[in-house]
This record gives structure tokens, C-alpha cells and sequence, in this order.
């Protein structure tokens, strides 16, 4: 549980913010966190981000997300680890049978919680001197969102920028499929408009990935500031990219099919742009 001794010297769990056990799925507070679960305007208009999973909570708290209330199931949850990220958070037990109505994955480790999010402009960034930064247009799965913010954090990516989201960044299946990713690295989410210039104004290259482009991907320099754009699956980037970028790149296939998956490519190219920097960190020259 390498996680939690990061920031338990930090926190303490307070015994006496506590409720009774809730074993009825009837219960107000239980439906309220079923809804959060289920629709993203109602976590946006509670300002809630919901946790499944000590370890994507732990993240979260380490990276300085405020936990609000935590919900336990005791017959499965291991006591020490839990108590050692609520804090001041309202501890709330609940049955197994009420738990097991709320788990959306397998093999559960017994806790759910309600995190503040944050809500970061493109303009709050911080970057590095040298800048390696990934651009996704209308990312439309929540699957690949997460899987690619695992690379971001694998990478030490400077930040993730969201265009123009069909996706919720704090949607559940975001955290999870993401290991809780989305709360180690800085995620915007934006217009087109503001990446584009927010580029601009930072000097850093942008390499569009284009199934119709005649450079391969291992062909260029990412020594520099750079960002790469990419978009969806089934459509690709939208002109507005295509026409924009500095350069647009290819991945070679060889197979029947033309294209990767979004969050493969975009693994592929980011671990390329890592290997020319000599796998020294996204932001170091």
C-alpha cells in the first residue's frame, strides 16, 4: 500500500464524524450517491467527483483533492487503510448489501467516496520549461480518457487538455479505467479556440495525428516544447486541428486495419517523444 505513506503523517482519521450503519438502499443519502454516480449534471451541480477505490482515493488525496465523506462497507473494507485518508471526512458505514448495490467494478475493496474536484482553466496550467503536453478533440469514450491520462502520469505529462469534451473528465468509468489518473495530472477542459491559442502563446509545437499525413511519427524532433493532437476513432481531428498544427504525423501500419486505438496512438507517440528526451521526464531539458 506504497499510496498511503506519501501523506498519512498528513491526515487523521476523526473517529467521532461518523454516522450509523445504512443498510437500506432506500436510504436518501444512498439513492443522492447513486445519482451522483450515474449523471454528470448532477455532479456538476452538487460539485461532486465519486471514488470507487481506496487507491484512486489515496491518489486523489495525495495530490491535494479534499475528501468530503466516505463510505465504508466494513465486512469488506480494510480499517486501517480507510481511516488513514478520511480525516475530517464524514464517515458513513454501510451494509454489504447496500455496498454491493453501489460497486460498479469487481473485486471492490469496500470504500466509495465524494471528493471536491477541481475545476482547472487552461489558463491555471503550470508547465516547464520543456513542455510535453497531449491535446484530445471531443475524446467521445471514457475508457479511452482514462487509459490515456495512465500514459499522462506514466509519461510525467505536463497536462491532458480536453476539447470541445463529449466526455465527463471525472466520470466514474474515467477514474477507474484511468486508475485514478485524472487527479495526478493537470486535465482542462476547453474550447479548441483556447488550446489553439493558449499554443500560441507558450511557443510550444503541435503534431496533429492524421491518417492522411506523409511523416511517420518516429521521423520528427520532440525535443522541444510539444503537443500532441489527437482525435477520435471513428472521425479523426476535425480541419480546425488539421489546419492548424505545425506538423502532422503518421503511425505505419501494416495490417488490414488503417488506425489504433486513440489511447494506444497516443501512448505510441508520447513514449516516443520520451525516448528522444532520454526517458529523463516530460519537462526536463
Amino acid at each position: 500500500m506504497r499510496i498511503f505513506s506519501n501523506f498519512a503523517l498528513h491526515v487523521h482519521f476523526n473517529p467521532e464524524i461518523m454516522t450509523d450503519l445504512i443498510t437500506s438502499a432506500q436510504n436518501p443519502r444512498i439513492k443522492n450517491l447513486v445519482l451522483l454516480q450515474q449523471k454528470s449534471r448532477e455532479r456538476r451541480k452538487q460539485n461532486r467527483v465519486v471514488v470507487e477505490g481506496l487507491r484512486e482515493t489515496g491518489i486523489a488525496v495525495a495530490n491535494g483533492f479534499k475528501i468530503l465523506e466516505l463510505f465504508v462497507c466494513p465486512e469488506i473494507a480494510d480499517s486501517q487503510n480507510y481511516q488513514s485518508i478520511a480525516g475530517n471526512a464524514l464517515l458513513t458505514l454501510l451494509s454489504s448489501t447496500v455496498f454491493e448495490k453501489l460497486a460498479y467494478r469487481e473485486g471492490s475493496d469496500g470504500c466509495i467516496a465524494l471528493l471536491e474536484p477541481k475545476w482547472l482553466k487552461i489558463t491555471d496550467v503550470k508547465l516547464r520549461s520543456n513542455p510535453l503536453v497531449i491535446i484530445l478533440e471531443a475524446v467521445e469514450k471514457p475508457g479511452n480518457l482514462g487509459a490515456i491520462l495512465r500514459t499522462a502520469d506514466a509519461a510525467n505529462i505536463d497536462a491532458v487538455i480536453v476539447c470541445d469534451p463529449l466526455t465527463d473528465i471525472y466520470n466514474p468509468n474515467v477514474i477507474r479505467s484511468g486508475i485514478g489518473c485524472v487527479f495526478s495530472r493537470q486535465v482542462v477542459a476547453c474550447s479548441t479556440g483556447e488550446a489553439q491559442q493558449w499554443l500560441k502563446e507558450n511557443g510550444i509545437k503541435s503534431y496533429a495525428a492524421e491518417l492522411t499525413a506523409s511523416s511517420a511519427y518516429h521521423t520528427l524532433n520532440y525535443q522541444g516544447p510539444t503537443a500532441f493532437v489527437m482525435g477520435t476513432e471513428a472521425d479523426g481531428l476535425t480541419r480546425k486541428w488539421i489546419d492548424f498544427c505545425d506538423e502532422r504525423v503518421i503511425i505505419p501500419m501494416l495490417g488490414s486495419i488503417d488506425s489504433l486505438n486513440v489511447s494506444v496512438s497516443t501512448a505510441v507517440l508520447v513514449f516516443e517523444a520520451m525516448r528522444q528526451r532520454g526517458f529523463s521526464g516530460a519537462g526536463k531539458q
